[in-house]
Order: C-alpha cells, then sequence, then structure tokens
C-alpha cells in the first residue's frame, strides 16, 4: 500500500443510505494532485457517478463533503468544506463552501472525503467518531431547525460546544424547498444551489463528527510552519490583505462601502435610490456596541469576523443570535425596503435556522412584494398576509410557510425563477436569476459587470472567479486590477483570467478572508504539507480543469451554453442613481465570446479537445459534445 502524500489523511467515507453500508476508499497520488480536495475531489466523484438523466433528487445522486490537504492544519481557517453535487435550483454542479470546525474535525476523525448516495428509508443523521461511523434515528429531530438541531445532537451524544461539529438541515431541507442549504457550527452555512434540499431528499438531518486525535501529517512542517506565520502576519498586518476590514469587523463593514459605490439591491432591482441616513446603524461600530458581541472564532482562525449577538431591546429583547454576514444584512434591509436593523438581523437569523439561504430567500421575497405592489398578487393569492415593500411581520410568516411548503409558500420553495413562471402575469419579467435557475448574491450586479457575468457563465450556481477586489493575488494570477469595471472586454477577460485562482482555494478547504486567494503562498503550503513540487502554475491549472470538468457535466447533463445569461431583471438597465442608463445586455454576446475564446472553448461554448487534452482531461472529450 503506497503511503499518502502529507496533509491528507489518505480516506475516503462513502456512505450508502439505501443499504445502511459505509465504505472506506484510498484515492491514487495522482488524483489527489489533480483535483487536490474540496471542490475539485467533489467535482471529480460527481463527473464520475453522476448519470445525466439523473434528477437532483433521485437516489443515484452524490452529496460529496470534503475538506483539502491543507484541512485542520494551523494555516487560519482551514476548518472550511467543500459541498459537491447535483443541485436543486439549476439541476447541474452545485459547490458550495461553509467555514467553521467540519473540515478539521473531519480530518481529526481520519477522512478527508464523505461521499453520501442513496437515501435512507427514515430520517437518520450520520455521526463519525474515532475513525468510525454510524447512522443514528433522527425521528426526534424532524421539523427542529438548525440551531436546536445542533444543540440537541450535542447534549444526546455527550459533547461540549468544542467537543463536535455538527451541520444540518432545517425544515426547508426536510421539504425539499429548492433553496434549502446546510447549517453548523452556529451559523455557518453551505448555501448555494439548493444542497440542503439534496440532503433533505437523502432523508438525512445531519451530520456529527466529533473532535478526533488523528492529526495530518506535514512533509515539511519546520517550512510550513514559517510559511503559516507569514500568511497570519500578513493577515494582521498588512493592510493589502484587508482592504475592508475583515480582520476586525468581519463583513459588516462592507455594507456601508457596497452603499457607498452603489451596489445594494433596493426592492429588488426597482430603484437604486434610498436614503443613506436610515441606515447608519447597519455597520460594525454601531452593531459591536449596542448588541452585547461574543467572539466565536472558525478554526485557527485569528480575526475577528464571527460573534454571537444580544437584541437588546424590542419584542425580542435578550434574544441571541448570530451576527449576520453583509449578505444577511442587505438581504434583509433595502432589497425588501425595510431599514430596521434588528429586523433585518432577525430575519437573517431566522432563514438561517429554517435552513434556507439568504440570498435566495429575499430574492422570492422581492419578487413577491413588487407583485403585490403591481396588483400581480393580492391578500387572497399570498393567504392573507400584506405582502407590501418593509412589511417584516409578513415576510417572516411567509418565510415559515416556504419552509413548510404550506399554502402560498409551497409555490415560493419552489425558487424565483419557477415562482415567476408560476405566478405568471409578468412575474418573470421582475424574478431575478441567472437562466440556469440560480440567484446571486445580495448586490446589484447590474453595477458590478465582473459579478453579473461571472455569476451567469458559473456552473456552479454561484461565483467562481476571484471576487474580492482587495486581493493582492492579480500578479499570482496574471493579470491587473479592472480600470474599466464596466469595458465587456476587460470583464470578460477578468472573469476568465481569475477563473483557476478561485476554484483552486476552493479545493483546499481554507477560507478565502484568511488566504486572500493568495496563489503564490497556498502553492508553497501545499508543497510544504504534500512533498510536491507543487507551483502557482500548477495550482491555476488544476482550478481551470476543475472548471472545465463542471462545464462538461453540465453539458452532458442538458445545460447548454444558451443559458449563459441573466433573467431580463437581472441584465436590466439601471433606471435611476449613479449608474442609469448604463446596462450590460447590448454587450452580452461581445463579453460571452471574448470570455468563450479566453477558456478555450468554441463558439458554442464547448470546451475545445485541445483544451480538455491539455488538462489532462481527454477521457471526457466524447462527452463534451465537441469532438
Amino acid at each position: 500500500m503506497s503511503v499518502s502524500p502529507g496533509g491528507y489523511a489518505g480516506k475516503i467515507l462513502r456512505v450508502d443510505l439505501s443499504k445502511e453500508q459505509f465504505t472506506v476508499e484510498t484515492p491514487s497520488e495522482s488524483t489527489l494532485r489533480s483535483y487536490l480536495g474540496g471542490l475539485g475531489i467533489g467535482a471529480k466523484f460527481l463527473y464520475d457517478e453522476v448519470s445525466p438523466g439523473t434528477n437532483w433528487s433521485d437516489p443515484e445522486n452524490r452529496l460529496i463533503l470534503a475538506t483539502g490537504p491543507l484541512g485542520g492544519t494551523q494555516v487560519p481557517g482551514s476548518g472550511t468544506f467543500s459541498v459537491v453535487t447535483k443541485g436543486a435550483l439549476t439541476n447541474g454542479a452545485a459547490t458550495t463552501q461553509a467555514n467553521g470546525f467540519f473540515g478539521a474535525y473531519l480530518k481529526f476523525s481520519g477522512f478527508d472525503c464523505i461521499v453520501i448516495q442513496g437515501a435512507s428509508e427514515k430520517l437518520v443523521y450520520l455521526y463519525i467518531h474515532d475513525g468510525v461511523a454510524e447512522l443514528r434515528d433522527a425521528a426526534h429531530l424532524a421539523g427542529k431547525d438548525t440551531g436546536d438541531t445542533e444543540h440537541l445532537i450535542k447534549k444526546e451524544l455527550g459533547y461540549s460546544e468544542q467537543g463536535m461539529t455538527v451541520y444540518s438541515i432545517g425544515p426547508a431541507g426536510e421539504n425539499l424547498v429548492r433553496f434549502a442549504c446546510i447549517v453548523g457550527d452556529k451559523g455557518h452555512v453551505a448555501a448555494h444551489n439548493g444542497v440542503g434540499a439534496v440532503m433533505g431528499s437523502k432523508r438525512l438531518k445531519a451530520i456529527a463528527i466529533s473532535r478526533g486525535k488523528n492529526r495530518p501529517v506535514l512533509k515539511d512542517d519546520k517550512k510550513f510552519s514559517e510559511l503559516v506565520k507569514t500568511l497570519r502576519d500578513c493577515i494582521l498586518n498588512d493592510p493589502q490583505y484587508d482592504t475592508s476590514g475583515v480582520k476586525n469587523w468581519g463583513t459588516l463593514n462592507v455594507y456601508q462601502s457596497i452603499m457607498t459605490v452603489g451596489f445594494l439591491p433596493v426592492k429588488n432591482y426597482t430603484t437604486n435610490v434610498y436614503d443613506p441616513a436610515q441606515l447608519n446603524k447597519f455597520c460594525g461600530d454601531y452593531i459591536r456596541e449596542h448588541y452585547d458581541p461574543k467572539l466565536h472564532p472558525c478554526w485557527a482562525c485569528p480575526m475577528h469576523h464571527c460573534y454571537t449577538l444580544r437584541i437588546p431591546d424590542g419584542s425580542h429583547a435578550g434574544k441571541i443570535i448570530e451576527e449576520p454576514e453583509y449578505e444577511g444584512l442587505a438581504s434583509w434591509s433595502t432589497q425588501i425596503g425595510q431599514t430596521d436593523v434588528n429586523e433585518a438581523m432577525l430575519l437573517s437569523e431566522l432563514v438561517d435556522r429554517l435552513g434556507m439561504d439568504t440570498n435566495e430567500s429575499s430574492w422570492v421575497i422581492g419578487l413577491v412584494m413588487e407583485c403585490y405592489e403591481k396588483g400581480i398578487l393580492t391578500k387572497r393569492d399570498t393567504d392573507g398576509l400584506e405582502m407590501d415593500w418593509g412589511n417584516t411581520e409578513s415576510t417572516r410568516a411567509m418565510l415559515w410557510k416556504i419552509a413548510r411548503r404550506k399554502g402560498f409558500g409551497n409555490l415560493l420553495a419552489e425558487g424565483a425563477m419557477r415562482a415567476a413562471q408560476k405566478i405568471g402575469k409578468g412575474a418573470t419579467e421582475f424574478a431575478i436569476h441567472t437562466m440556469k435557475g440560480n440567484t446571486p448574491r445580495s448586490h446589484d450586479h447590474r453595477l458590478n459587470w465582473r459579478e453579473l457575468f461571472d455569476t451567469s457563465v458559473s456552473n456552479t450556481g454561484t461565483l467562481e472567479s476571484a471576487w474580492y477586489i482587495g486581493r493582492p493575488n492579480y500578479q499570482d494570477l496574471g493579470v491587473t486590477p479592472l480600470s474599466n469595471p464596466l469595458s465587456p472586454v476587460d470583464v470578460s477577460t477578468f472573469v476568465a483570467r481569475t477563473k483557476g485562482g478561485f476554484l483552486f482555494e476552493d479545493s483546499l478547504a481554507t477560507c478565502t478572508f484568511c488566504t486572500q486567494t493568495s496563489i503564490r503562498m497556498l502553492s508553497e503550503l501545499v508543497s510544504a504539507a504534500t512533498g510536491w513540487d507543487f507551483t502557482a502554475a500548477e495550482a491555476l491549472k488544476v482550478g481551470v480543469r476543475i472548471a472545465n470538468l463542471l462545464r462538461v457535466f453540465n453539458l452532458k447533463h442538458g445545460i447548454p451554453a444558451e443559458l449563459d445569461a441573466p433573467s431580463p431583471r437581472y441584465g436590466s438597465t439601471p433606471v435611476d442613481g449613479k449608474f442609469a442608463g448604463k446596462g450590460i445586455a447590448p454587450v452580452w454576446k461581445e463579453m460571452l465570446n471574448n470570455y468563450y475564446q479566453l477558456m478555450g472553448w468554441d463558439k458554442s461554448g464547448k470546451p475545445l479537445p485541445e483544451t480538455l487534452e491539455s488538462l489532462g482531461l481527454g477521457y471526457v472529450i466524447k462527452e463534451s459534445g465537441n469532438h
């Protein structure tokens, strides 16, 4: 038996829920080097094992949760893990990441990856401890929210807060809400493309992993420690690594930055005008001062990012909640036409506990509110709820209906695109989504062409390319910062050229806020961990390999290049504000042509045989539709 490269546990746990069986597999070193872990190894299993014609909810679909070669090490934020599956919103590839402790504890239990297949006859949860896996009955957890589920499992199994990691689905996942997510470690979320619905379809309520005693063996521990020290020094002391103040504030202050440049989503993109004075409490200074914050960092993380808060006043006074990310604040403030920071944070907490993606949830509610305002929907349609802008009580009630698929909530549980199609009467002109069916993050992307284009051409159901403007990695990626963010050639070139970096980082199972997609530093860490001579060029090739593999997966699963486009509202031209009259639609085809060419694809968006061959993907050429 060959010795595993350093950094890896060297084992993959396969769980067949239909047969209630467990098997352990050993991946080859060539597979590990080609795909690394996390997103990469998940994409490899997804492509090889899920056949065309398999629906996202079929037992034959795979749900893959994986860490990578840096998982569970001293690297800041290396408790991260990736979830890969065939997603409920696009019925194509879905990948998403979550932070916390899961990736580290999975490695400490002796596994790099869990591949889940089949479907249980009853609701169960997976318990991993001391290198052993077992299924436990979860009937008593049915209908429980994600917070209660985590607490109850730890109590039932006798573990302390830090002694176990638990990721679960809420009622939304159990009821197959298409934008259900997987939530754990006190508010960390694997959110995009309905991965929680897939977990629900398998009747798997949660995955609980104890903090085992195994630790990854590193080939050059001294060099690794030196590199980690350099990285931590950069995080804590180098301003270019923290241009948005994430080190001290998490993403709270991103809200004010986004507001300043005009990227806040306002009333479902019907306007870009709002009163900034009404939003001055949406910032780190105010929230940390008034909400009794208590720090609870992720694995090995030196940042002041994750906190619990206590609501100080109002009808929910004394309630303990998780501090929201920027997206939670934006989703439940201007997007639904309300400016009370208490309400925004409470709604963000609610969707996490119900187990629904906060982005899609708010796009769905925004769609309903616009339809209600225009008379397309009435109280008769909405089960008597007044869904006018800013009505947080009705919003709260509707979110509960969605999670349980009750009444009008059953229709909305299908997500923004399908809900608009069922509502009819012109609602499809208002819904914000890509034509593949997934929704964007909570920004007005019409003012940020880079993210709009990347979201629309992505094969994962979320962003695939470098998104954080302040990152110090442009030289590593061979690009320069965008000088004109509304240039069709510059934007599409940037998205193509940065594609490999982000997907490489997601294959390491590290937190992007900590490592900042610093390709050279991360490549050196991989070398020190594994013993390979792993270069930045090889790192980027890994990322591009994953992008092309997922592209072919989607093509052979019936998702054509014609769907590389935004919905009418998502790609619309702003009617007011500082970007009024500047729309992406007239130059979309030009951007696609440039992007396809730079990616090594033909004019129809299919990877060329020589592109796939150069990436070691010759075996998928016949399935690419371009041979």
